[in-house]
């Protein structure tokens, strides 16, 4: 089995949801849920990256592997790297970026993310779904991405693309996607290798990255590679807002998952 590190960015603040990585689920904080699913994937070692003290603790509590880290990182990759360079990782260290908000993600997603970076040699992994509904393929909420022959991302945009420009003529502005149509979601899980992380905060940022406010443009930019794995289900959703808050909670109430 590949070996790699999963690391789980967990910033205190939120816009939309404060405390987030404290939100409690079933007895324990969300932190913590998703640690559990991580665990479950194989992975080596698990850290969880995080500015504030209140999450440090819960975290320490709870017997997980935690590191207080700056509060001033533009992106959850900045954070990535400065735990590689505080763990004094190798070059060759295959590090998988779990977000603090899913505490359903499949261990299996994460597991086959690692193993996809380390089968195609590329500098970064990631993960697409099939879209089958025309609303999902013009919503700019839902990041759209094109592969090339080989598997790896030729581009990341919340535009509709590719455009079937023939099709949608036809269907007066786009009531239905083509069939067998090879457009596909962005499921935002990544997996790096830690080189790539280690020369991440020296690149400069991409117009492209401004524009369309995708963190991934700023690598393809600058010529490193994204293989894309495919899924062939929808990894549920996470948590952003007060709305899903309460939506997560239920789920753990309805089945049952407690301490």
């Amino acid at each position: 089995m590949q070996r790699f590190k999963v690391v789980i960015p967990a910033r205190y603040a939120s816009s939309r949801l404060p405390a987030k990585p404290l939100l409690d689920l079933g007895g324990k904080p969300m932190v913590v849920r998703v640690a559990e699913r991580a665990a479950l994937s194989g992975a080596e070692e698990i850290w969880v990256a995080t500015d504030h003290r209140e999450v440090e603790a819960a975290c320490r509590a709870h017997g997980l592997n935690v590191l207080l880290t700056r509060d001033d990182h533009p992106t959850g990759t900045d954070r990535l790297a400065e735990v590689v360079a505080l763990r004094g990782w190798s070059d060759d260290t295959l590090v998988v970026n779990v977000q603090g908000d899913e505490p359903l993600i499949e261990p299996e997603l994460i597991s086959a993310t690692a193993n996809r970076l380390a089968e195609s040699g590329a500098d970064i992994a990631t993960v697409g779904h099939g879209l089958s509904e025309a609303a999902d393929f013009f919503n700019p909420n839902i990041v759209k991405l094109v592969c090339k022959a080989d598997g790896d991302a030729l581009y990341f945009s919340r535009a509709p693309i590719p455009y079937a420009r023939d099709h949608f003529a036809r269907e007066g502005g786009g009531e239905t996607l083509p069939t067998d149509f090879p457009a596909y979601r962005h499921i935002g899980l990544y997996a790096y290798r830690a080189a790539f992380l280690k020369a991440y905060s020296g690149l400069a940022v991409s117009p492209l990255e401004q524009f369309e406010c995708l963190e991934q443009l700023r690598a393809l930019w600058h010529g490193y590679r994204i293989s894309v794995a495919i899924s062939d289900s929808l990894p549920a959703p996470g948590v952003d807002t007060p709305e899903d808050a309460v939506r997560m909670r239920k789920w753990f109430d309805r089945e049952g998952i407690s301490e």
